[in-house]
């Protein structure tokens, strides 16, 4: 776990050529007041930049200096990891880029940007986005969760989850496969010239072998025959490697998708026939009552009969929408049934494929053989010797090329497997969707705390379904702001839990800006107050505020920022004991 403990800056936006000191751990809740642009979000920017070397609002890095002293920027922040303490300072004009552990200087990359690798992936393990999801809610330039595109949503789960290990393994695995390609062309090319001077030493032994044509020519025959078999049979390997390739081409996606749609469809018919269920006991409702006995009023016939026809008219356009997804799900099956087909087809090649090169090596056996005999016929001559010893060599060489290549294969393949099992749909999938009904749950709690009764969902590709009760599904933009900020908060709760459970990026720091002044009614202030008295023992939480007078009293302590000839001034106060 983070622990923050400190945060200290000067000549930062506004602040002067004196030190602001925030102690990050001095008190569970801190409530921080002041003016407009008297320098209350400065904090947000302050940390932002020590940790990701750009602020938390839209900023750009010039900007960040104080126009009046224009020099000596610095920022620092202190925070501890297990029984490590860690101090990160950035400073500009001058440039300054400095990590300390243990009081002292880790040693500096020759480039900024893996040095800022260092901090985020080694030690605390955060990148900007996923900081400013699970510490951060603010009203300036922070991306909520819920508007982030699907692969930032994934991104910031995937850091939660301590899961993005495995893409830097998968990385690894194709720079590994690459290099492997690399060899493989290397090794093809020596062999298959090795495998040349072979075939021009058996020559010339043959020719020196003329003494016994007859042996010789019989030799020869059995090894052309052989090599033509295994010219054959390499050339059906090859047509079927190409074949397969072909086949394979988007299979098992495609067979995914089949399936995923017939599912699909499966439910759309379910909840059609649900829908025509509904309907009929409307339907029956009308027909057979012209009194109404909950309001104890009759029912016009004008009305039952609108309501009958209306009846009729959804139930054929329902029986007419679960037809058509009839009518889809059999040309999907029939779909599947060719790709199976496709799948059956693949399997047969690889088992002929196996099947020649067994045969392939024991014709190669064969031909060795033969290639004994021709030396030893051979041999008679004053030549054979030498020439027998090149070819022994030549085929030494031969071999170790041919096991080289086997290996490099093998070790592709397992490559390739495990580049299977950790890309997006592998290991992480399983893992995400291990985790998605804890978060779905966590946020659904929060919501509830929040008085916003609503059943919200994140699937597989972070998309989410909001149901509301009795209603229809909606997405959170159909949401007014202020429910959409309810969303948000219990997002950032959720968050927190999930790290605070892997303990990969839970942090004491959780920090609200302006959002008791945005978009929550008083109801959602009071509710989302209970949240925050309820956080553990360990959490400061610090809650940025330009209405301090509906707040004052509900905090700990209280930093009052104010502006005093030009510079902003902090003044921290303690409120409860």
């Amino acid at each position: 776990m983070i622990i923050f403990t400190k945060l200290k800056y000067k000549n930062f936006l506004s602040s002067g050529n004196k030190f602001t000191t925030i102690e990050l751990n001095r008190s569970s809740s801190t409530l921080i007041v002041g003016g407009n642009g008297s320098g209350k979000s400065t904090i947000l920017d302050a940390m932002s930049f020590a940790l990701f070397g750009k602020p938390h609002r839209n900023i750009n890095k010039p900007q960040l200096v104080n126009t009046i002293n224009n020099k000596e920027c610095i920022v620092e922040i202190e925070f501890t990891i297990g029984k490590s303490d860690f101090r990160v300072k950035r400073g500009i004009k001058p440039s300054l880029f400095e990590i300390w552990k243990d009081d002292s200087m880790m040693n500096q990359s020759s480039h900024a940007k893996e040095y800022q690798k260092i901090l985020e992936q080694n030690i605390v393990k955060l990148n900007h986005k996923s900081f400013h999801q699970i510490v951060v809610l603010g009203s300036s330039s922070f991306i909520p969760f819920m508007q982030l595109p699907a692969q930032h949503r994934r991104d910031v789960i995937e850091d939660l989850l301590d899961i993005n290990i495995f893409s830097k393994m998968n990385s690894i695995v194709k720079d590994r496969n690459t290099v492997l390609r690399d060899q493989l062309k290397d090794i093809d090319y020596n062999l298959k010239f090795t495998k040349e001077k072979i075939d021009l030493q058996r020559k010339y032994i043959r020719e020196i072998g003329a003494l016994n044509q007859e042996s010789a020519k019989n030799i020869t025959q059995k090894i052309n025959t052989y090599r033509a078999q295994i010219a054959d049979m390499q050339l059906v390997n090859f047509q079927n490697t190409t074949t397969i390739e072909g086949l394979q081409d988007g299979l098992s996606e495609k067979l995914n998708k089949m399936h995923d749609k017939k599912t699909s469809l499966s439910q759309y018919q379910h909840q059609f026939k649900s829908l025509i269920n509904t309907l009929v006991k409307d339907t029956k409702f009308y027909e057979d009552n012209t009194h109404c006995p909950t309001c104890d009023q009759d029912i016009a016939e004008s009305v039952r009969n609108t309501k009958l026809k209306e009846s009729t008219t959804k139930a054929k356009e329902l029986q007419s929408a679960i037809d058509q997804a009839g009518e889809q799900m059999t040309k999907i099956a029939d779909t599947i049934h060719v790709l199976d087909l496709r799948a059956k087809d693949v399997r047969d090649r690889n088992a002929e494929i196996l099947a020649n090169n067994k045969s392939i090596a024991m014709l190669q056996r064969q031909m060795d053989d033969s290639d004994t005999e021709m030396t030893q016929l051979s041999g008679k001559t004053s030549d054979t010797a030498k020439a027998n010893n090149d070819l022994v060599e030549l085929i030494e060489t031969r071999d170790t090329y041919t096991e080289q290549r086997l290996t490099y294969n093998e070790d592709y393949s397992y490559n390739n497997v495990m580049n299977e099992m950790l890309r997006d749909t592998g290991i992480k999938t399983k893992v995400i969707k291990e985790y998605l009904p804890i978060i779905n749950k966590l946020v659904n709690q929060y919501l509830q705390t929040l008085d916003f009764f609503v059943h919200f969902n994140l699937d597989e590709a972070f998309v989410e379904t909001i149901r509301s009760r009795h209603r229809d599904s909606f997405s959170y933009d159909s949401f007014s702001e202020g429910e959409k900020q309810r969303i948000d908060l219990a997002l950032l709760f959720a968050w927190r839990q999930i790290a605070k459970m892997k303990n990969s990026v839970a942090t004491n720091l959780l920090v609200l800006d302006e959002t008791f002044d945005s978009s929550l009614d008083h109801d959602g202030v009071e509710n989302l107050m209970k949240i925050l008295n309820t956080l553990d023992s360990d959490t400061n939480v610090f809650v940025i505020s330009h209405k301090g007078e509906i707040l004052d009293g509900r905090f700990k302590d209280k930093i009052e920022f104010s502006k005093q000839k030009n510079f902003s001034t902090a003044v921290i106060n303690s409120v409860q004991d």
